[in-house]
């Protein structure tokens, strides 16, 4: 099930394990104050992992340890350099 965000005009977001079928029905306000909440543009990153030729937000392929890694391995053992 997807996990959407929703947001009210006073900024507070709301992140709920929806259906999608249910993605855009109304949500009510937990704290009872008579907000309204729409879903939000979610927006993410990714950095890491392999290589994927021909697709240019991969072109990276993986990462690279300097000093401590924050995948919390020891340098070289999680295929970054």
């Amino acid at each position: 099930m997807p996990l959407y965000e929703y947001i009210a005009d006073d900024g507070t977001v709301l992140e709920l394990l929806r259906p999608m079928s249910q993605a855009d029905a109304p949500v009510s306000d937990p704290d009872g104050k008579g907000r309204t909440f729409v879903r939000k543009q979610s927006t993410f990153s990714s950095t890491g992992g392999e290589k994927s030729v021909g697709l240019p937000w991969s072109s990276s392929g993986g990462h690279v340890h300097s000093g401590s890694c924050g995948c919390g391995k020891k340098p070289g053992s999680c295929g970054g350099n």
